[in-house]
């Protein structure tokens, strides 16, 4: 019986390893069957991701110039050039500014379909390469892009037909001639699209095929010429990292360790086997996190493949993510125009309304100095809000920072006042005041203040537009104990319900109501507002009741400049008859900046002399021993400002020098200063930055 027994427990001992070793024999099996459809199923997401992604930007890097010859296609001075062919206004405006085109070719032709004039760069010889059955063609259709291989290559054509610019739609008026634009697909074009997609671009003819492996995606586009035939192909390359082999060795590993070990093992099976694989099977069908990070603390081999579970759930997550970076590019480009318009559109507004006015005859002087004083102040904060514009991608990225100076905070707000005042709608019944501060801060402080008028700005403006009568009132408080400036600006308009007030920081959301929808704009100012204040160290808060009003308040932190002295009238005096002695010499080959920075200097009593090249400066500075300081244009004919400064500094090493350059960017500051200048100004000129950097010099020597 015993015996029996042993047997039996034996045989059943026997079948299970043998049956336990059949099912993970196919469970192994299953899963790298399994792995193998993964792999599969990666490289088809992956090969899709890949081709939506170089469609959208292939038809993004044809956007500009199609947008371009859809504008300068209702040109009314293009029509009469197809009608009188003038060949100077050819040379001025198509020859002229032919490298704004961004083009290789550009050819006009006239409605008897014979070319009137061309312009190329050196990569295209072929004089004319637009057939007349297209010309014929391009007449019923108007607007045409395709392809067309010459002796030169694969050509990219933008053709359009001639109409005037009453008819933007090209449909109220016959064609008077057909504008061609052509791109050269070169291997700088090619390259350039390597950089921008990551991707290895090949051009090939239209029969040319390459098959799909695994170590790589090929994404192949067409190019088609004007009757739909595909001339080339360009085929983008990617290399595919996804890499499952590692996982198919450890599963082999796995399976073999599993038969040599089982019958040593097999009371340790459950707890170090059964678990993990139903773990990995919890992985494969759900995908879940918290399965894959149980996976990851088992014993072995299991917890590696974790590691590769999440490394998996990884590049999934960044092929999502770079998928919704591709989509959002289109956006951006949205983004920055919308808010170029919608901020320079006050300042501009204050410059052309005021410059109109100043054409009054009946105009007094006090008006005419109130009006020019506006209109300074616009250009000033219209030069910086699109240098800051410029830099608005950067934002986010925290790759720019504010511009400290030092200001008169209390001068600002009364300019800001008198701004505005001025340009509230007659219609509006609206008392616009400062906000009395009993305790007005004395000294300069250190801020962003073009900024800080913007913010002001932008607030006023938008209680003032939600306002139909009633009061909009702002000004600040020094709040000593907490060390900040705390802004206010409050309106008796219609007030925000509070639902909506969590979202009007939000950039592009706009609060969808009757009166709302009357009013124009985009919804940026405020998100501007929310993204400055921030950048300065503050934030801003807004208390509103619907019928009643609404009140923002944003707090910046309170630096003081205690290096600022205020003069005496003495002293201003004295400083102003001591200047009449100080020569400055102006290199400047410009006429009109070289007025304005002589009149800027005559303020101040100053002498000056001018040069109108680099080589002029290097003669006078070597035969007048007198001149105290340079004012050195960068950009200038015959010798430029770099080599006229570096011969002068041989033979008179202390003299100042001062570069002047229309450049404002970080980096040509940068090779400013590298190249040895004693310091620098940006035009347009700002008349206080000339006197403080003459003061700073003069003093010093």
């Amino acid at each position: 019986m015993n015996k029996s027994f042993n047997l039996k427990i034996y045989s059943k001992l026997l079948f299970l390893i043998s049956g336990t070793s059949l099912l993970f024999f196919i469970l192994y099996i299953s899963l790298y069957i399994y792995t193998i459809q993964q792999e599969k199923e990666v490289y088809k997401t992956t090969y899709n991701q890949f081709d939506s992604e170089v469609i959208s930007l292939f038809n993004l890097n044809s956007k500009t110039h199609i947008a371009t010859i859809k504008d300068v296609t209702y040109w009314d001075g293009l029509v009469k050039y197809t009608q009188t062919r003038n060949k100077s206004w050819f040379d001025d405006f198509i020859v002229g500014e032919f490298d704004s085109y961004e083009v290789d070719y550009i050819g006009i032709y006239g409605l008897d379909n014979t070319l009137i004039d061309r312009i190329a760069t050196s990569k295209i010889k072929t004089e004319n390469f637009i057939s007349k059955e297209f010309l014929l063609d391009l007449y019923k259709h108007r607007l045409s892009k395709f392809y067309i291989k010459i002796p030169e290559g694969i050509v990219e054509v933008f053709a359009a037909t001639i109409h005037p610019s009453n008819d933007p739609k090209k449909n109220k008026t016959n064609p008077s001639g057909y504008f061609i634009m052509a791109r050269l697909i070169s291997p700088s074009f090619i390259a350039n699209l390597e950089k921008i997609s990551s991707s290895k671009i090949e051009l090939v003819n239209a029969d040319f095929s390459k098959e799909q492996d695994i170590e790589s995606v090929v994404v192949p586009i067409n190019l088609y010429d004007w009757k739909n035939r595909i001339v080339a192909k360009l085929l983008f390359e990617r290399s595919f990292n996804l890499d499952f082999r590692s996982a198919k060795k450890i599963l082999i590993i796995i399976i073999i360790a599993f038969i040599l070990k089982i019958v040593v093992y097999l009371y340790y099976s459950k707890r170090w086997m059964y678990s993990p694989l139903k773990t990995i099977t919890s992985i494969l069908e759900t995908g879940n996190e918290d399965s894959i990070n149980d996976l990851k603390k088992a014993p072995g081999e299991f917890g590696y493949i974790g590691n590769l579970f999440e490394e998996n759930s990884n590049q999934r997550k960044q092929l999502m993510i770079a998928k919704q970076k591709a989509e959002e590019s289109d956006k951006l480009k949205s983004s920055f125009l919308a808010n170029l318009s919608h901020e320079i559109r006050t300042p501009m507004n204050a410059i052309i309304g005021f410059s109109d006015l100043l054409n009054d005859s009946k105009l007094s002087e006090k008006d005419k100095t109130e009006y020019l004083k506006i209109i300074r102040n616009s250009g000033t904060n219209l030069v910086s809000i699109i240098e800051d514009l410029l830099e608005m991608s950067k934002i986010d990225a925290k790759q720019i920072s504010p511009k400290l100076i030092s200001f008169d905070l209390n001068k600002t707000i009364q300019d800001l006042y008198d701004t505005i005042k001025v340009i509230i709608p007659a219609e509006k019944k609206i008392d616009f005041y400062v906000v009395e501060n009993p305790n007005p801060t004395v000294k300069n402080i250190l801020s962003d203040e073009i900024k800080l008028k913007q913010i002001i700005t932008n607030l006023i403006t938008n209680a003032i537009k939600y306002t139909e009568n009633g009061k909009v009132g702002f000004g600040y408080r020094i709040n000593e104990k907490e060390k900040v400036l705390e802004f206010t600006v409050k309106d008796s308009g219609i007030g925000i319900d509070k639902k909506n007030v969590s979202i009007i920081f939000d950039r592009f959301r706009r609060i969808e109501d009757d009166f709302s929808a009357e009013l124009s704009g985009l919804g940026l100012g405020l998100a501007i507002c929310k993204a400055y204040i921030e950048m300065l160290g503050g934030s801003i808060q807004v208390e509103s009741t619907v019928g009643v009003g609404s009140s923002f308040v944003f707090t910046i932190p309170l630096h003081y400049d205690e290096k600022v002295v205020v003069k005496t009238e003495e002293e201003i005096r004295e400083d102003f008859e001591s200047n009449s002695d100080k020569v400055i010499l102006i290199a400047e080959d410009d006429n009109i900046n070289f007025l304005l920075l002589k009149k800027i200097l005559e303020l101040k009593n100053y002498s000056t002399i001018r040069a109108v090249n680099g080589q002029e400066a290097v003669t006078i500075c070597s035969t007048n021993p007198a001149i105290d300081l340079v004012f050195m244009d960068i950009k200038m004919p015959v010798m430029d400002g770099y080599s006229a400064f570096e011969k002068i500094k041989v033979f008179l090493p202390n003299l100042p020098v001062i570069a002047q350059t229309a450049h404002s960017s970080s980096e040509d500051k940068e090779r400013v200063m590298q190249a040895g200048f004693t310091d620098y100004i940006t035009k347009p000129l700002d008349k206080d930055k000339i006197f403080e950097l003459l003061e700073k010099y003069f003093k010093k020597r």
